[in-house]
């Protein structure tokens, strides 16, 4: 169950990713036998700019290819098997330009990229997978004519073009992927899609009836992003709530909503945060808003009870 939930968090997280820069089909069926395939990729032509933001992986994607990723590490079988539907889907590519009386080079094959949490130096030598000088640490690849590569999450710099790979990886590699990924600009144009796919996956697991330990280990993988998110939506509740409130225009209105906040962040409104309120309700909307929900007690009362 959690490797089919991994599957699914894995192809719409990807998606999600590289659908502005491409054709992106998740569970594609091979005819020959079918087999489906996590994510097959077709970048658009030409390859659009802003691909550079998606680091690494923007540079795995460059051209057509499949995308594998396991929750586990995969065994020997399971790695050729991931080849087998790669040389599949050459055959039916090939097959598809002689109908089609197209020609198709070696180069347009597409390339299969294996990811894993983790890889042993054992399981990477028996496949001759090798590092390359052009790419980071983590990359191996094995021989050119196999097209094909393995990605060891974990052996990934930490840097800020390999946070999105290693959003796939598991246990402190994960977790602190994603705790980067919560510290992101708010206006990052992946940050707030990423973190409500994560939010949503955690969530799920949740609801399972018989959670495995391996689930438990997700949810503390993914809680940065899930306590982050609840707060930013409690902001945003209680933002919507001040304005709802101001926008009646009526002085009770506004008073309510400003206790309400402020028995919300403080637990109770004593004497000299009542006074207080009384100064608040003249300030216009956008700064209230502001105030109530950055000041601390100590600087409202210095702010609104300056004597």
């Amino acid at each position: 169950m959690t490797r089919k939930s991994h599957d699914q968090l894995a192809k719409q997280y990807l998606a999600e990713l590289l659908t502005p820069i491409g054709k992106v089909e998740t569970s594609f069926d091979i005819s020959s036998e079918v087999r489906q395939v996590d994510v097959w990729f077709v970048p658009a032509s030409p390859l659009p700019p802003d691909v550079s933001v998606l680091g690494l992986l923007g540079q795995m994607v460059s051209s057509a290819c499949m995308l594998e990723v396991f929750r586990n590490p995969p065994t020997l079988i399971e790695v050729r098997t991931c080849q087998l539907k790669l040389y599949g889907l050459h055959g039916e590519l090939l097959r598809q330009a002689r109908r089609e009386k197209n020609s198709f080079k070696e180069a347009d094959l597409p390339f299969l990229w294996i990811l894993t949490p983790t890889s042993s130096t054992q399981f990477l030598n028996s496949f001759g997978a090798e590092s390359h000088p052009e790419w980071v640490q983590g990359v191996y690849f094995l021989a050119p004519a196999q097209k094909t590569a393995i990605v060891a999450i974990n052996q990934l710099p930490v840097t800020e073009e390999t946070l999105w790979l290693r959003v796939l990886g598991r246990g402190g590699t994960q977790q602190r992927a994603v705790e980067e990924l919560v510290k992101l600009p708010i206006d990052n144009p992946l940050r707030e899609k990423l973190l409500e796919i994560l939010v949503n996956w955690r969530t799920n697991l949740e609801l399972k009836a018989d959670l495995t330990d391996e689930d438990r280990e997700l949810i503390m993988d993914l809680s940065p992003a899930y306590l982050q998110k609840r707060e930013e939506w409690r902001i945003e509740g209680i933002r919507e709530g001040i304005q709802a409130g101001i926008r009646e225009g009526r002085s009770e209105g506004r008073r309510e909503m400003i206790e309400n906040l402020l028995r919300v962040r403080f637990g109770e409104v004593d004497e000299n945060l009542q006074r207080a309120i009384a100064l608040m309700l003249q300030l216009p909307t956008e700064e209230l808003t502001r105030l109530l929900l950055t000041l601390n007690r100590e600087e409202l009362l210095a702010r609104f009870n300056p004597e």
